[in-house]
C-alpha cells in the first residue's frame, strides 16, 4: 500500500511536468518498471472498455423507455435518456484515454528493451531475448488492433444518440419520438457490435496481461 501511494504522489507530480521519461525514471527508482506500468495501464484500459458497455447498454435501455412512452412524463424519460447519452460520451473519453496510455507506456517499453538487447554480450542471451521481445511486441499489437477497432465503433453511435437527443430535445412529442423509432433497430444493432467488439478487446487483454505477468515469473 505504501508502495503505491508513493508511486502515486510521483506519477501525479510527474505527469503535471508533461515529462514521461522522468516520470518512467521516478518509477524505475520505487522498484515499479515499465513492464508493470504496462500491465497496470492495459487492465485500466479493460475496465474502461468493461464499464463503457455498461454505460452504452444503459443509453440504449434509456432511449427504448422513452421511445416506448406512451403518454406521462415525456421530459423525466428525455432527461434520463440525454443523462446516459452524457455518461456514454464520457465513458467513450475514457477508454480513448486509457488506449493512448498503453501506446505510450509500449513504444517507451519496447524501446528500452531494443537497447538494452545489443548490450547483452552472449549471443544466446540475446537472441533468446530478441525472440521474447518479438513475441511480445507481436501480442502487443494484436491487443492494440482490438483495443482501436473497438474503440472506433463508438463515436457513430454517440453521433446518433447526440442527433436524437438534439431533435428530441427541439420536439418533445409523440409524433417527434414516431419520427425517430425507425432509427432505433440500427442503433441497437450497432451497440451489439460494439459490444462484441469490446468483449473481444477484454479478452486479448486477459491474455496480453497474463503472458506478462508470467515472463516476470
Amino acid at each position: 500500500m505504501k508502495k503505491l501511494l508513493i508511486s502515486s504522489l510521483i506519477a501525479a507530480s510527474l505527469l503535471l511536468c508533461g515529462c514521461q521519461s522522468a516520470y518512467y525514471g521516478a518509477m524505475e527508482k520505487v522498484g515499479y518498471h515499465k513492464r508493470d506500468i504496462m500491465v497496470d495501464r492495459v487492465k485500466a484500459a479493460k475496465e474502461s472498455q468493461e464499464e463503457a458497455q455498461e454505460e452504452f447498454s444503459d443509453a440504449l435501455k434509456e432511449m427504448q423507455a422513452l421511445l416506448n412512452r406512451d403518454g406521462g412524463n415525456l421530459e423525466k424519460a428525455y432527461n434520463k435518456a440525454k443523462d446516459e447519452y452524457e455518461s456514454a460520451q464520457s465513458a467513450a473519453d475514457n477508454v480513448s484515454n486509457r488506449i493512448n496510455k498503453v501506446e505510450g507506456v509500449a513504444d517507451a517499453l519496447f524501446e528500452e528493451w531494443q537497447n538494452e538487447i545489443s548490450e547483452i554480450s552472449k549471443a544466446n542471451l540475446r537472441r533468446d531475448s530478441e525472440t521474447k521481445l518479438k513475441e511480445t511486441r507481436r501480442s502487443y499489437q494484436q491487443l492494440i488492433k482490438t483495443m482501436r477497432r473497438a474503440e472506433s465503433k463508438m463515436p457513430p453511435i454517440l453521433t446518433a444518440l447526440k442527433d436524437n437527443m438534439l431533435y428530441l430535445k427541439h420536439n418533445l412529442n409523440a409524433q417527434a419520438i414516431g419520427a425517430i423509432k425507425g432509427e432505433f433497430a440500427s442503433l441497437q444493432t450497432d451497440i451489439s457490435v460494439l459490444i462484441k467488439e469490446m468483449n473481444t478487446s477484454i479478452d486479448e487483454s486477459n491474455k496480453f496481461i497474463e503472458s506478462l505477468e508470467k515472463s516476470k515469473s
